[in-house]
């Protein structure tokens, strides 16, 4: 599975915006800005299916260059589409901070790194059964 094929399955489609379990509007597959003007969604925008498939191909493709920038060791398009799913959903700044990138730098065995997927399941400290569904799919991605 490619990371934009993970990113949607997980983020849903909205084609009005919504609040995410963090309180962020978000529309399309989890877009919380328009990434072709960089501004924020606010409530009542409404975006059609094209455009939310554009903005994904758009956020999915920056969001994979980040990644390939962050790390510093060869990995398998797998695990480059599962580091690009979880940098997509925890945002660069997160990932670019995560003790799971920092052990793919070192290159720890992938058993070890797939294990820190799960670190990311919640919100507000509390667990998100929907984030723990969507690490697991990550991690066993980044094992194949």
């Amino acid at each position: 599975m490619d990371a934009k094929a993970l990113i949607a399955k997980f983020e849903g489609l909205s084609l009005k915006a919504y609040r995410d379990s963090g309180g962020v509007y978000t529309i399309g597959y989890g877009s919380t800005i328009n990434p072709i003007t960089g501004i924020p969604i606010k409530a009542g925008d409404e975006i059609t299916k094209d455009t939310a498939v554009q903005w994904l191909r758009i956020q999915a493709a920056k969001t994979e260059t980040e990644v390939r920038k962050k790390v510093k060791v060869p990995l398998n398009t797998n695990q480059i589409a599962a580091l690009t799913s979880l940098a997509y959903n925890i945002g660069i700044g997160a990932f670019s901070r995560s003790t799971l990138l920092k052990l793919v730098n070192q290159g720890a065995k992938p058993n070890d790194i797939a294990a820190h997927f799960i670190d990311w399941n919640k919100v507000k400290g509390k667990e998100v059964p929907g984030l723990t569904r969507r690490r697991q799919e990550e991690a066993a991605l980044y094992l194949s």
